[in-house]
């Protein structure tokens, strides 16, 4: 499926660094009661890279990109985007940039085109070039029907692709999505994710894109970063973090799945084991050949008996609970 963005802007400059973090670290409070919120982050994100930042809540998201955005002071190392500190030159940082907030930043009161209006005279439009960005960003969202309409009226949905027009007006080169998908329903989840990959295929725009929803950045992000506590515990190509292709995920159902996972537990290759709720077991292994012979070994070994197996691509979600020892949304 081709998705169009109707955004007739282009980032054609030679692919260089977008942003560079060394030893970030973001501190709350005082003495006993400090909290660290990021502890020593070092990164780089190359231009028109789409990176996902991956992490339960609390894990310091929000907080890393408010730093990158210029909403918050780093307590101590450096961030810099194409060239410009953060806390040294914020205002050059600022024209880089468009920033989608997780928390809703509208006026309900006001109607869409009337927000648009507002948020791009803030950003130095006016004139024919407002008008015309205007036009630009509600095809982007897919709200030209309703721009007159106050945004109190709308659903959660076109909220967000609001939030996501207004981030875009000023046609920044970077673009920072915290969590720009919470609450809304599935399809314009998908309109969201689509409109994002098409800035970035067809505009240039390069991607930080902050959520909880493994699905999401499977679909959308070229690299992740996975952060808990404050860390990046993981980064890579989000192929190689799931194992690349010769990870594989089982998911059994048996007639004693308390035996089968006490058996997984202690099987050469094997990690990740679960029982879910539902009386199902998982586990990953680097193949799926190598996985199922496991699994017929184990259940032989207990003498328990196989009624469905289902095979799958390691995903995110067992790499995440192998690094941290626990599920993403804990």
């Amino acid at each position: 499926m081709v998705v169009t963005t109707d955004v007739a802007f282009r980032h054609a400059t030679a692919p260089g660094i977008a942003v560079s973090v060394s030893d970030l670290r973001k501190l709350y409070g005082k003495g006993d009661h400090t909290t660290v919120a990021l502890d020593g982050i070092s990164l780089e994100i190359r231009e028109g890279e789409r990176l996902g930042l991956l992490g339960p809540n609390g894990a310091g998201k929000t907080t890393f990109v408010s730093i990158l955005a210029t909403q918050l002071t780093p307590t101590a190392g450096t961030a810099s985007i194409f060239g410009h500190d953060v806390a040294g030159d914020p205002d050059a940082v600022r024209r880089s940039i468009g920033y989608v907030p997780q928390d809703i930043a509208l006026y309900p009161t006001l109607s869409a085109d009337e927000n648009l209006r507002f948020f791009g005279a803030l950003q130095g439009l006016g004139g024919g070039l407002l008008r015309e960005r205007i036009d630009e960003v509600l095809a982007l969202a897919g709200l030209e029907d309703v721009a007159r309409k106050k945004v109190q009226t709308f659903s959660g949905g076109m909220k967000r692709r609001l939030n996501l027009a207004v981030g875009v007006m000023h046609h920044p080169k970077l673009l920072l999505l915290d969590e720009p998908t919470v609450g809304v329903d599935p399809q314009s989840r998908n309109h969201i994710l689509q409109r994002i990959r098409a800035l970035n295929e067809e505009a240039g725009v390069t991607i930080v894109y902050t959520t909880h929803y493994m699905e999401e950045v499977e679909s959308l992000c070229d690299r992740v970063a996975i952060i808990d506590r404050g860390n990046i515990i993981a980064h890579d190509t989000v192929q190689a973090l799931s194992g690349g292709t010769s990870g594989a995920a089982l998911t059994v159902s048996c007639d004693n799945p308390d035996a089968l996972a006490v058996g997984l537990r202690v099987a050469d290759g094997v990690s990740d084991v679960l029982k879910a709720e539902s009386g199902q077991v998982t586990f990953t292994c680097p193949s799926s050949s190598a996985g199922l012979a496991t699994l017929v070994e184990v259940a032989r070994t207990c003498g328990i008996e196989i009624t469905d197996v289902d095979v799958a691509r390691a995903s995110l979600e067992q790499v995440f609970l192998r690094l941290t020892g626990r599920a993403l949304r804990d």
